[in-house]
């Protein structure tokens, strides 16, 4: 069974000569132990792909699927409910609690979802980020990539299902982006999730299993990638 499924898929915003399609009718899986790239550039429909993969919004025909279960059918508190147990998100914006330390972040998380990573797997995924000696610093304190970094850190941690990441590497310089790319790699093979990674950086696609391209609110498999079908 496919972690994400996205059948016959589409969004259009307005209506009359305000009306835009932002998303053309699609066909996506993600199936366990893959980490898949959908590449294009700004206004090419990316972010809402991502949105309505993980329940942000809802899209304006088709069925969206998470473990089988249509999200498209459920009310917004059922979808909250999946998306805190089942979904991870890395989003553009780290998006931290200002007033929590790094370390404090975590807790945070802890008190509010079950079947954490343990301590041990905290603190190599803390020293693998480069971010373990910033446990008692404030999201104030710390760089942009480092902000970065503990939003990874943190959409990791609480062992999702699915890792749906927006631009995870935009703040980072290219070591760093690479280690990010690996971490998350091995994360999706060794914790037997499904990430995808929206980007418009193309050094990363080597990272993944299957590639797509996104222009126009269509979404294609990159010619010699094994992936599934997509249509308009």
């Amino acid at each position: 069974m496919a972690v994400l499924e996205l059948l016959h898929v589409s969004k259009i915003y307005g209506k009359g000569h305000t009306e835009v399609t932002a998303l053309k009718p699609i066909r996506f899986s993600a199936d366990k132990g893959e980490l898949i790239a959908v590449i294009g550039p700004s206004g090419s429909g990316k972010s809402t792909f991502l949105t309505i993969a993980g329940g942000l919004q809802k899209p304006t025909g088709g069925s969206v699927f998470i473990n089988g279960r249509d999200l498209t059918r459920l009310n917004e508190k059922k979808r909250a409910l999946i998306r805190l147990r089942e979904i991870g998100f890395i989003l553009q914006s780290s998006h931290l609690v200002p007033y929590l330390t790094v370390d404090n972040q975590f807790r945070l998380l802890d008190r509010v979802k079950k079947r954490n990573m343990n301590k041990d797997e905290r603190e190599k995924l803390l020293s693998d980020l480069g971010i373990r000696k910033l446990k008692k610093k404030y999201p104030a304190d710390l760089s942009g990539g480092e902000k970065q970094r503990v939003a990874i850190a943190k959409a990791l941690y609480t062992n999702p299902s699915l890792l749906l990441a927006d631009e995870p590497t935009a703040s980072l310089d290219s070591g760093r982006a690479f280690e990010v790319m690996s971490i998350l790699s091995h994360e999706t093979k060794e914790k037997n999730k499904a990430t995808i990674v929206v980007t418009h950086d193309n050094r990363l696609i080597h990272y993944c299993d299957k590639v797509y391209t996104i222009v126009d609110g269509e979404l294609t498999p990159l010619s010699g990638t094994d992936s599934a079908d997509a249509e308009t």
